[in-house]
């Protein structure tokens, strides 16, 4: 990705996430990047498939980093381990990325759809996840849609963590407490 296309490409994020889709124009994110109409269509045919680019750029960081990390454990609690890891990693440094894929999940429009899309697609790769590690007696029997969605929701706890905290987030204490509290009770006694 060429210098200008990244720098549309953070600051339509940025838009998004501060004033929403529907309240962010063309003429916002030219103005604050700082290029012309026409650069900006050289590069993107318009604010849908800017937003339809953050999101699957978005869900393939996630995703592969999930596939990399998990990939690397034998053990299914540890994998759920490096899930959560990842998570707050992304909340962390991606925190306008998951504010519009959680924004958008709600509704019935395209792009409401393509972000619930993604989103369930990956909260089944976490239940693929849990489900393999009953299989194998390395998770607590339960409701693996249910597990997963609750791994997923991290997330949206990591945010709500992030928002209400005045300091910066402490990635591995945050980790540990949702270790200590949720991975914890996965484990098979």
């Amino acid at each position: 990705m060429n210098k200008t296309k990244r720098k549309i490409f953070e600051t339509s994020m940025k838009l998004f996430a501060e004033k929403g889709y529907d309240a962010t124009s063309v003429e916002d994110i030219t103005a604050t990047v700082g290029v012309a109409k026409g650069t900006l269509y050289y590069h993107f045919s318009s604010k849908e498939e800017i937003f339809n680019f953050l999101v699957e750029e978005g869900i393939k960081l996630l995703q592969n980093s999930i596939d990399i990390k998990t990939s690397k454990f034998p053990n299914y609690i540890d994998k759920i381990k490096a899930i959560v890891l990842i998570q707050i990693k992304i909340v962390v440094k991606y925190e306008d990325l998951i504010t519009i894929l959680l924004s958008q999940f709600w509704g019935n429009e395209a792009r409401n759809q393509k972000c619930k899309k993604h989103i369930l697609e990956y909260i089944n790769k976490i239940e693929n996840i849990v489900e393999e590690g009953m299989k194998q007696k390395q998770i607590k029997q339960g409701n693996a849609q249910a597990i997963a969605s609750e791994i997923y929701g991290l997330i949206c706890s990591s945010l709500v963590y992030k928002a209400r905290s005045k300091e910066p987030i402490e990635t591995m204490k945050l980790f540990k407490e949702f270790e200590n509290t949720i991975i914890e009770g996965l484990k098979v006694k």
